[in-house]
């Protein structure tokens, strides 16, 4: 038995490009036979609808509600719901972190000002694990992509919200040369699309009873399929070393979250 599960959701009023609160998704995941859901409203330095003048326990206790929301829900309606975030560097440069929770935040208010590297590190320290998500998006605000080739367990090979199929399709080509898990979800901001548009997430051979397994899944690269669109299910096949889609300057990232290559370099990571 497969169970299936979205790994990037966003609620309204911590996301501030969100549309529908958390317990607004619980009845459509369900009827559409997903296990479970994880929440990733965006964090401190993403697209939050928080002031970031607030004293730090009010503001994680706040950054909690759409997933608590989304919890409740969950429990009465027969879901699991499970806690993460999407923290942004250099405007759209994203993570999706799982493995921790609002204690360890509450604990870490020095979050805020970390680095990619000590993101990284710490989330690793304390058990959790960091997939970078839609590497390959490309939109008019977003003036670099970074590949942080050294700060991440796994890499999003299939974004919902993404308009160009061959934004995925590097994706996977990246992760593949990286030797990373690939993880799939559908960013969805507002429920009502459930209605109507194809949902992302992710298969696996057992349920989950904590975030900390969906970690370890990831860790030991164990995630058994990608749900994804029809028009996206054979990503493997397409031409994934068609560079020329990228038209965004490219940053590749080592362990240190230095620079270590650059778009002259990005043939030798996808192609060779």
């Amino acid at each position: 038995m497969a169970y299936l599960y979205e790994t990037h959701l966003h609620t309204a009023g911590v996301s501030k490009c969100a549309i529908s609160g958390g317990a607004d998704y619980i009845a459509g995941y369900k009827d559409k036979g997903y296990s479970g859901i994880i929440v990733t409203d965006h964090f401190f330095n993403a697209n939050c609808a928080l002031s970031r003048k607030l004293p730090w326990e009010e503001w994680v206790n706040r950054f909690c509600r759409g997933y608590e929301e989304a919890k409740e829900e969950g429990e009465r309606q027969g879901l699991d719901v499970f806690f993460g975030w999407e923290e942004t560097f250099d405007i759209c440069d994203d993570y999706l972190v799982y493995g921790l929770g609002k204690e360890w935040l509450l604990e870490h208010p020095q979050v805020r000002n970390w680095t990619r590297g000590e993101q990284y590190r710490a989330v690793k320290e304390a058990g959790g694990c960091v997939v970078q998500a839609h590497p390959f998006r490309q939109r008019h605000y977003i003036s670099r992509i970074i590949l942080s080739a050294g700060c991440v367990d796994a890499v999003e090979a299939a974004n919902g919200g993404n308009e160009d199929i061959s934004a995925d399709v590097l994706a996977y080509r990246y992760a593949q040369k990286l030797g990373k898990p690939m993880t799939a979800g559908t960013d969805i901001h507002d429920a009502s699309i459930m209605r109507n548009r194809e949902m992302f997430g992710v298969y696996l051979d057992r349920k989950l009873e904590s975030i900390a397994d969906y970690v370890k899944i990831i860790l030991n690269n164990q995630i058994a399929g990608l749900k994804t669109d029809p028009s996206r299910a054979n990503i493997s096949r397409f031409d994934s070393c068609n560079i020329k889609t990228i038209k965004t300057p490219v940053d590749i990232r080592d362990e240190h979250d230095n620079m270590s290559g650059d778009s002259r370099s990005l043939s030798d990571l996808l192609c060779k």
